[in-house]
């Protein structure tokens, strides 16, 4: 269990590191020089971009008037903003070559190849991947329950923590989903909608990792239990919403929940004999080392994979392996509760 804590601990640490958006590259005149002129003209060189296409007023200039509603421009603007960015930095990037320059970051970002639109391909196929492995193991552990372990009388599961990894399994796929849609367009809505979804993965995670632990079986100890936690999850996102985007701060809430779930389950793997430990302390050994991935930080290789998206690789397998050991300890307690009945 604690193993996909550690992985979502990782997920919003390593999210909360990439998009600090004071980087060298945006920082540089000839490329806010490009991004002001595109931003008003529409074009970078030669190449012109007609969702550019906006009046004074930043009201659309084209099409007919049921086209000129505030969303409608609000997402023009967007798509302008994407496409001047990822131009401007191109151009930019091609004269820092040919004088012998490496490249830079631009909005805490490194600079990436599109492929069909798609800003970052390597994050967003292995971020897919991650949403096709959980929802595996999800489906999996639902089918272990329903189907091949004994059911109570009443058709429910003797495994007493079932509904609290299902609605987990469900944050988890949430979660990667907004990873994958953040990192195939990189604007301010799908940036939130990331790490938020991150970070109620992060804080259910420490709920689910304290009930477990601690054998918190009764709903009015798990209520008691759960309502500071979430009370304090929620704030903190309305927080970030509603009043500053602030990363760093972020980021220590993001590392104080993570590793709060890391020392309760490694203790508890070591205390508890569970006969499938080993799998817990595999995730959290190999999910350490693969963070090194994200210290270790390095450019797109072909202008694709980077530190971050290779990082997201790295999760696939141990995914695979977290749903393993929750299928496991359903099994482990099945079988505990089994043998106090007879």
């Amino acid at each position: 269990m604690q193993r996909f804590y550690w992985i979502s601990f990782f997920l919003a640490f390593s999210s909360s590191l990439g998009v600090l958006h004071a980087s060298i590259g945006d920082a540089d005149p000839s490329y806010r020089s490009c991004l002001t002129d595109c931003e008003t003209t529409g074009c970078v060189g030669s190449l012109c971009f007609p969702h550019c296409n906006f009046s004074s007023n930043g009201a659309s200039v084209d099409g007919p008037w049921y086209m000129q509603e505030p969303l409608y421009i609000k997402g023009k603007q967007l798509y302008c903003q994407s496409d001047c960015r990822y131009h401007c930095m191109l151009s930019r990037e091609n004269d820092r070559a040919a004088s012998g320059h490496g490249p830079v970051k631009y909005h805490g970002k490194w600079p990436f190849k599109r492929v069909f639109g798609v800003q970052e391909p390597a994050s967003v196929a292995f971020s897919v991947l991650n949403l096709v492995v959980h929802f595996h193991g999800w489906l999996s552990f639902f089918i272990l329950l329903h189907y091949k372990l004994p059911m109570k009388s009443d058709k429910k599961p003797y495994y007493d923590y079932a509904g609290l990894w299902y609605l987990y399994g469900l944050l988890a796929l949430n979660s990667w989903f907004w990873s994958a849609v953040f990192h195939s367009w990189d604007v301010e809505l799908t940036e939130k909608l990331d790490y938020f979804s991150a970070i109620a993965l992060l804080g259910y995670s420490l709920i689910v990792a304290i009930l477990r632990s601690f054998n918190v079986r009764q709903e009015a100890a798990r209520v008691m239990v759960s309502a500071p936690l979430l009370a304090f999850v929620t704030t903190h996102i309305l927080y970030l919403n509603n009043y500053k985007l602030d990363y760093g701060w972020n980021m220590q809430v993001c590392v104080a929940m993570g590793v709060a779930q890391l020392l309760i389950w490694a203790v508890w793997g070591g205390v508890s004999g569970h006969p499938s430990r080993w799998k817990l302390w595999f995730v959290i050994v190999a999910g350490a080392l693969a963070m090194l991935l994200e210290i270790y930080d390095f450019p797109p290789y072909e202008g694709f994979l980077d530190a971050h998206a290779a990082w997201h690789a790295t999760t696939v397998p141990l995914t695979y392996m977290w749903w393993s050991f929750i299928k496991d300890d359903a099994e482990y307690r099945t079988d505990i509760l089994l043998k106090k009945i007879k």
